[in-house]
């Protein structure tokens, strides 16, 4: 008799690709997708079959990708056929986060394709004894000097291995050889099916058979179900399966409209065992620094000795927990077989999900093992970041662990989705400043405190799935650590300022405790920390009486920080009569902002207007964005566009409400988002830089919008408001304090 062997324990992924493994360097994730196969197929003659290991978020990557296969292959736009993610086949190139999509797919995509093409031109010249040089390729056909037709890809490329290590031996066009990339007259690939109400997403898909699931949730992370587990099946109508697994309790019927009465009706049954309260929610700043935590020094330069003298400046900002707050709740679908599963879903991290879906199934006899698992990415509602998607997975696998033969389709409802998707983290930041007698700034030091900003899965030995932590005997989930400042950073991302400051000090306290849990949210800590820069920058402009402009020009040596900041104020059409409507129209206010994404992505200069009275209504926001080279100018401007509107919503709204026993801000009237109605004009000038490696476009505004509204809140009221949102609330704290200090 032999024993069952355990799954291997799938390895620990890292925030970046590793570019220090001993292997020769390759451009984007080539480097870690090395065959040229993984990403192009010329099966299907007059189509080139594209393969990415990224996933459309609404973001537009897969135009975009589109677009740099076309242009390197001098190909038809309508030839392209770009598959979606999935592990049974394509590169596995981790998240799909952090602005780096056309860096390290578009990166790979370029290369690839600018070799196959070059192994085209060597063929035909092999077999017309022509020159490479006298060769044109125009729409995917090959020509000789005399417009002679040489063949197409098929033709000379049919029997060719692709299967083979990116040789390197061809370089991508030059700047000047292009003419698809830069435009803004590209169609998006994803919108029709959107705007015509096609079928397109994960909550559209049908398959035979299909059961509905739901999920009934302890209302804490630490919380347990005391109703007994065998009572549960007596308490759901006849032909409703409905069970529990420790705390992870699950309903699974016919059609969803049953599934929905069942759940509803157990829910009313179900007790709890509660977990340790919560913090103060009013307390929460205090609460941030006095809980344990593990102290860092991500940025150290010069000499941190304070001196006494000189202009000295301090101030401290917050911001709370914020929600992903999808439009359209989490989905997902799983099938069992009883050898294979498969699961349809709209992670942003499809190969991260199946490494912790071993994990998490790795005390079943025989186990699940990872080739046994195929894992496909369907487009949902936007998040950009870790919201319930992998957790809605989680629970869509083990319902169809209990129902083999039969996919189950598992939706959260809204509630479900405010209160058990990771946040966004509570963030509290104190900034000192110290200037010389010539206005100059010598000293600066940034102090946050704040839980982690990424519990994804796959980076951990244990599973980061919601319902494998609520499992009989399973492990608590993973404190959200922060990805290294090399990567990016996570916390402490933006925390070292862009200006020329020679004596810089960045101490970062990550929480040990989470008593709500975190993950990442778009632009992690940027958000808060190039609120709270930008926001002390224009104090000590303030103070000093010198404009806040010429305050940062003057510590600024980036020439495209300064290029932005530039752009931004000469383009603007009501930037220059601002002083005039500043003296006609009370409570106006303007305000500007800017910041480097990651300091080494996207540059980002923003001018906002604002009208405040009993809340703050934006006007307008104007944004210059450096991306180096230009992809689709169209996707560039709507990923700015789609930034600053949810900056906007954030930093005037967006709040997660929350007792001593869970979250309470479960609906929309909890958690209120911005409004069509309250969408301010936003204009986007997009300086291209085409012989410049490019850069992603998402988190750009996110910071630099925040602050840039702060600070026109300030000019409009003359009071500083430090704590975010900038409600009703918060503004009026701030009046009566006088200074806005919390």
């Amino acid at each position: 008799m032999s024993a069952t062997l355990p799954a291997p324990v799938p390895a620990v992924r890292g925030f970046v690709i590793d570019r220090n493994n001993g292997q020769p360097q390759l451009p984007g994730s080539l480097h870690s997708n090395r065959r040229l196969g993984q990403w192009l197929s010329l099966a299907e003659p007059g189509v080139v079959q594209v393969y990415t290991g990224k996933v459309e978020l609404g973001q537009g990557i897969l135009t975009a990708l589109r677009l740099i296969v076309a242009e390197e292959l001098d190909v038809p736009l309508q030839a392209v056929r770009l598959h979606s993610a999935t592990t049974a086949c394509g590169p596995d190139e981790g998240m799909t986060s952090g602005s780096l999509s056309v860096q390290d797919s578009g990166g790979a995509l370029r290369h690839a394709c600018a070799e196959v093409r070059g192994m085209a031109l060597r063929r035909a010249a092999d077999r017309t004894g022509l020159q490479v040089e006298r060769i044109a390729v125009r729409a995917g056909r090959f020509f000789g000097p005399q417009g002679e037709h040489l063949g197409d890809y098929g033709t000379l490329l049919g029997d060719a291995d692709l299967d083979i290590e990116y040789p390197a031996l061809f370089a991508p066009k030059a700047a000047s050889q292009r003419t698809l990339l830069g435009r803004a007259d590209t169609p998006r690939v994803d919108l029709d099916d959107k705007l015509f109400g096609r079928p397109r997403y994960i909550h559209d898909l049908k398959l035979p058979g299909m059961q509905h699931g739901r999920v009934l949730r302890a209302p804490t992370l630490l919380a347990r179900l005391a109703t007994p587990p065998d009572s549960l099946a007596s308490a759901v109508p006849a032909g409703v399966k409905a069970w529990a697994d420790g705390s992870f309790v699950a309903v699974v019927a016919a059609t969803e409209h049953v599934a929905e009465a069942a759940a509803e009706r157990l829910q009313a049954t179900l007790a709890w065992t509660p977990g340790p309260p919560l913090p103060d929610e009013h307390k929460l700043p205090a609460f941030l620094r006095s809980a344990e935590h593990i102290t860092t020094l991500p940025a150290e330069r010069g000499d941190n000795t304070w001196p006494a003298d000189g202009e000295q400046h301090r101030a401290g900002y917050f911001k709370p927990y914020l929600a992903h707050a999808s439009i359209g709740p989490s989905c997902a679908v799983a099938r069992w077989d009883g050898q294979r599963l498969e699961v349809w879903t709209h992670s942003q991290g499809i190969h991260n999900l199946r490494d912790d879906l071993v994990l998490a199934l790795a005390d079943r006899l025989p186990p699940v093992r990872k080739q046994d698992i195929s894992v496909h990415h369907v487009e949902g509602a936007g998040c950009y970041g870790h919201n319930g998607a992998d957790d809605v997975a989680c629970d869509a696998v083990l319902m169809a662990l209990a129902c083999p033969g039969q996919p189950v389709r598992v939706l959260w409802s809204r509630a479900d989705e405010l209160a058990h998707s990771p946040l966004g983290a509570a963030h509290r930041v104190e900034l000192r400043a110290r200037l010389d007698d010539g206005g100059q700034l010598t000293h600066w030091q940034h102090e946050l405190w704040a839980n982690g900003y990424s519990s994804r899965p796959g980076r951990a030995t244990t599973p980061a799935l919601l319902a494998a932590s609520q499992r009989a005997g399973g492990v608590a989930l993973p404190l959200a650590i922060n990805p290294p400042l090399a990567a990016g950073g996570g916390a402490d991302r933006n925390a070292v300022p862009a200006y020329e400051v020679p004596n810089l000090l960045v101490i970062n306290h990550r929480l040990k405790v989470m008593p709500l849990r975190t993950s990442a949210m778009r632009a992690l800590g940027a958000y808060a920390n190039v609120f709270a820069i930008e926001s002390f920058v224009d104090e000590i402009a303030h103070a000093r009486g010198e404009h806040p402009l010429d305050f940062r020009r003057r510590h600024l040596q980036d020439p495209r920080a300064l290029a932005v900041l530039d752009e931004v104020v000469a383009r603007s059409t009501w930037w220059k009569r601002r002083a005039d409507e500043a003296e006609e129209s009370a409570g106006t206010g303007h305000g500007l902002a800017w910041a480097r994404y990651k300091n080494t992505g996207a540059w980002c200069a923003v001018l906002a207007r604002v009208q405040v009275g009993q809340d703050v209504r934006v006007l307008n926001l104007d944004l210059a964005v450096d991306v180096g080279m230009v992809v689709d100018l169209d996707g560039v401007i709507n990923q700015i566009e789609g930034g600053a509107v949810q900056s906007v919503s954030w930093t005037l709204k967006e709040q997660v409400r929350f007792d001593d026993q869970g979250v309470t801000s479960t609906d929309w009237p909890g958690y209120p988002v911005l409004r069509f109605a309250e969408v301010p004009e936003v204009v986007v000038h997009v300086i291209d830089r085409p012989d410049e490696p490019p850069l992603g476009a998402g988190e750009a505004a996110q910071g630099p919008v925040a602050a840039a509204l702060g600070n026109a809140v300030y000019e409009a009221l003359g009071v500083r408001v430090r704590q975010l949102p900038l409600s009703a609330d918060n503004l009026l704290r701030a009046v009566h304090a006088g200074d806005g200090d919390h």
